[in-house]
């Protein structure tokens, strides 16, 4: 049952607030799907390059989303994501900005909120699975969720972002090679 799902969000916190974000989000079964390591350097396939491409153009449909250090590995995507509010950034009605109508509200009520975390990344992986599907690739899939974390310092950013970067170097000790 849905209300028995074990929350994975911190609870009470707003993933809309300013400041930066860990994400991974996995595949299905965490199956193989954008490419290989090889030589420690990722090899992407065609589903890794659309996920690669993706992820670069969060920003032009979410304006206050920045982003940082990503890799797209065999079976997951790391990124850092920053959301910064500016006052020169107008909402943007691409990205459901608008209040819900009374019709929609049940759908409103269960799904992610305009501008957070959430809406991003679960735009991000419709628009790549959506790609997939345009392309004729029918087998890929998404984990339900994602894994993120509140970066709460320089130091921890710092640190994400060495492991990001180092993570193609260290595939066969990463939690996610199976």
């Amino acid at each position: 049952m849905l209300r028995d799902r074990k929350h994975i969000r911190l609870r009470n916190f707003d993933y809309a607030s300013e400041g930066w974000y860990f994400v991974t989000i996995c595949t299905q079964n965490r199956e193989f799907y954008f490419g290989e390591i090889n030589d420690q350097h990722m090899v992407l396939t065609g589903i890794g390059e659309i996920a690669r491409q993706l992820w670069t153009e969060i920003p032009a449909h979410f304006p206050m989303a920045e982003l940082g250090e990503f890799v797209v590995m065999p079976n997951h995507v790391h990124g850092i994501i920053g959301i910064h509010h500016r006052r020169d950034v107008a909402c943007r009605t691409d990205v459901a900005c608008n209040i819900p109508t009374t019709k929609n509200q049940y759908m409103a009520s269960i799904s992610p909120k305009p501008g957070t975390l959430s809406a991003m990344i679960r735009s991000y992986k419709s628009a790549v699975t959506k790609r997939c599907h345009d392309n004729h690739i029918s087998n890929f899939g998404w984990q339900s969720r994602f894994h993120d974390h509140i970066i709460r310092n320089q130091e921890e950013f710092d640190r994400i972002e060495r492991y990001i970067m180092e993570n193609t170097a260290n595939w066969e000790t990463d939690k996610f090679f199976v």
